[in-house]
């Protein structure tokens, strides 16, 4: 017999809230007795942008910026159903993006 597992991908631009953002479904999941594996940091997704300074002349004068994306991944193993309804009213920072995947 599979045992079902909750995958949970999380997006941020700010690093310190997608980690205060893990630790709250760390806590919740483990408050309801599930087992928790993570979070584990992915790769930072680096992109990066010349912009010219100038709107007429001075092609060589550019400002460099760059947006970083933070990545984090989360398995919850054998939730409850307890788990699950817990993590549904969970209240998550409006930067923070959520993927949720049953396997």
């Amino acid at each position: 017999m599979q045992k079902q597992k909750i995958r949970i991908r999380l997006k941020a631009y700010d690093y310190t809230l997608i980690d205060r953002s893990a630790a709250e479904i760390v806590d919740t999941a483990k408050r309801t007795g599930a087992v928790v594996k993570g979070p584990v940091p992915l790769p930072t997704a680096i992109e990066r942008f010349d912009i010219l300074r100038s709107p007429h002349v001075n092609k060589t004068s550019r400002d460099q910026l760059e947006i970083r994306t933070h990545k984090r991944l989360m398995d919850i193993i054998d939730p409850t159903d307890k788990t699950v309804d817990a993590l549904t009213k969970l209240d998550l920072p409006a930067g923070v993006d959520v993927e949720i995947k049953l396997q």
